[in-house]
């Protein structure tokens, strides 16, 4: 195990764990502490430099989601092996010196929108827990049709721990993707509630699945407030499909006075609300406003989650919570569908989950992504100023950008595509009135820092033309 002697400054305005964060980067790249040294353990650090444990953890996870170090499990951190030139290549684009980004300049950067970032999967964590499942029994049969037992008890106890979800695992369905969840809600659903309400604007998939599936949707307005209570009152829809926490595309949360709002009239009217909890994990500012379903009292809101963002949305692995009213209906009518998840990725994640790897997955993902997002909001705030908007900057792996003229979406979005960068249209999402100005999407889960400042170099050069001659 390496040493690391060195001294804090703690009359610094720099915190004490980006000091040590700094320090051991730095030694890291210098070679100072060689590729696969083992580091001391966060309560060792924590006790040599006469600090809080917190501060040291901090340090090691940021250290961890930049890909310096790794942690195995039960023997502690160490440096992860690592090619000196790519080092320090990147670290000269981080200094704006002339060195090659990862990227050539003729490549195109594609900020597309629900991909992950593939170079922090735990990619071996996962694969000698999936060798466990491989060796049981159980995989050589069909999964239980509702999703396995292991898996929806991992979930009722995340769920409740993360977003104040009261479920039992008997109210828990499992399905490959929210779509075919949707499908079972679309057959449970529809005898007795033949429409729905929808934010507009708001997931096209789902309104588009929702329209193939026969039901007449009702769009209800979303402003910067909101979704406009009055309009969904004077529908008198009793299903509604919302997304309060990130709303889908502008990244507003519902307030916590629109949430009971919408609890009363669903309740007066005797109808449903299917709750899409859509980026909860990925919240950067502040804690997260409670899900809907943990302020329902009266049994009326379909809570929707998936593990996609998470983790792999090749996994597809998603998840309905049942209110109770609703599991006598699905047992008799839905009892016929087998599983569509896979029970190995069932398996291998409710180990995931049981042993600890869950919850430090999601803190090392939320700090990666929450860095990414600073910089592409701080790139796009540089390069076009007062010419854009942003929305949606403080959750979830996208922004949304409306560019402050009189210019059509799809020019903005071919100028682009000129350029080298695909962004994506956002005309898509509402299903009346469009914006007064054009918007488009960007996604960055799966782009490094430098893709993401080198796209937004190339966006600002393609639409910069645009901008002046708008003007």
């Amino acid at each position: 195990m390496v040493e690391l002697l060195f001294s804090l400054n703690r009359d610094s305005s720099i915190p004490m764990y980006t000091q040590v964060y700094t320090y051991i980067r730095s030694q890291i790249l210098a070679g100072t502490i060689p590729q696969n040294a083992k580091l001391p353990s966060i309560r060792q650090l924590a006790s040599q430099l006469n600090v809080s444990r917190n501060t040291t953890q901090l340090a090691y996870e940021q250290l961890q989601a930049e890909g310096y170090i790794r942690s195995e499990y039960k023997r502690g951190y160490y440096v992860e092996t690592l090619l000196t030139d790519e080092i320090f290549s990147y670290e000269s684009h981080r200094t704006h010196s002339p060195a090659s980004l990862q990227n050539a300049a003729n490549d195109v950067i594609d900020f597309k929108l629900g991909t992950v970032d593939e170079e922090h999967f735990p990619l071996k964590t996962w694969r000698r827990l999936a060798n466990r499942v491989m060796k049981e029994s159980s995989i050589y049969a069909y999964g239980e049709k509702q999703g396995e037992l292991s898996l929806r008890e991992q979930l009722a106890h995340y769920l409740f721990q993360s977003r104040g979800v009261h479920a039992t695992a008997s109210q828990i369905v499992i399905g490959a993707g929210t779509k075919q969840l949707l499908l079972l809600l679309s057959l449970l659903l529809k005898k007795d509630y033949p429409s729905i309400a929808m934010e507009d604007p708001g997931y096209d998939v789902a309104r588009t699945f929702f329209e193939h599936m026969s039901f007449a949707v009702t769009p209800i307005s979303v402003t910067t407030s909101g979704l406009q209570i009055d309009a969904l009152r004077a529908s008198q829809e009793k299903l509604l499909y919302v997304t309060p926490t990130h709303h889908y595309p502008s990244g507003i949360t519902m307030s916590v006075k629109q949430r009971m709002q919408l609890l009363h009239y669903i309740s007066n009217v005797n109808g449903y609300i299917i709750e899409d909890d859509y980026d909860s994990e990925f919240r950067y500012i502040h804690q997260p406003i409670p899900s809907l379903h943990s302020m329902d009292h009266n049994e009326r809101v379909i809570y929707m989650g998936t593990c996609s963002k998470a983790l792999l949305p090749s996994l597809r692995i998603s998840y309905l919570v049942l209110p109770p009213s609703l599991l006598t209906a699905y047992h008799a009518y839905l009892a016929v569908f087998e599983q569509t998840a896979s029970t190995i990725h069932q398996e291998t994640l409710a180990l995931f989950m049981r042993d600890g790897f869950w919850y430090a997955h999601l803190r090392k993902m939320r700090a990666l992504y929450k860095r990414k997002m600073h910089t592409l909001v701080a790139a796009l705030t540089r390069s076009f100023q007062q010419d854009l908007t942003m929305k949606g900057e403080h959750s979830g792996l996208f922004v949304v950008i409306e560019v402050k003229r009189a210019i059509r979406e799809e020019l903005l979005i071919e100028a682009a595509r000129q350029h080298g960068v695909i962004v994506y249209p956002c005309s898509r999402y509402y299903a009346e009135k469009q914006p007064l100005f054009p918007q488009v999407q960007l996604g960055f889960g799966n782009l490094s820092e430098a893709h993401i400042e080198e796209g937004v170099r190339k966006l600002c050069n393609a639409w910069r033309p645009l901008l002046e001659s708008n003007e």
